[in-house]
């Protein structure tokens, strides 16, 4: 690949998956809760994916301003089995990535952080 080509989407969310072993999945959602690429495991919806998304954004962009927190930056979760992170990538668009619970959140915040500067360029 030449290095000057700008990676695709879909090639931004392969890279991640790549880089990190606990990252199990990821999507790229509009602020509207439609899809824009995603790389989910066999079975999962991604416009099931994209609409929950984009309901804890919501819910998220109003408790910060009704808290006076500024802007939504990301939004994690943690479950029993992992969290789901939700961080805004650029005016339009959100990633959302789901690891598992041996994730060092360090460093997957800052790898997210990275891709979600990456996709802003494109989108």
């Amino acid at each position: 690949m030449d290095p000057n080509t700008p990676d695709s989407l879909d090639d931004i969310l392969k890279r991640l998956l790549g880089a990190i072993p606990e990252v199990k999945s990821a999507a790229i959602v509009s602020a509207e809760g439609l899809p824009i690429a995603s790389a989910l495991p066999q079975g999962i919806d991604e416009t099931r994916i994209a609409a929950m998304t984009a309901a804890l954004l919501s819910l998220s962009e109003r408790a910060i301003i009704e808290m006076a927190k500024g802007d939504f930056d990301q939004l994690y979760i943690k479950g029993s089995a992992g969290y789901l992170l939700v961080m805004q990538a650029g005016a339009n668009a959100v990633l959302t990535v789901s690891t598992t619970k041996e994730v060092r959140l360090g460093l997957i915040l800052l790898d997210c952080k990275r891709t979600c500067e990456k996709i802003a360029q494109l989108i």
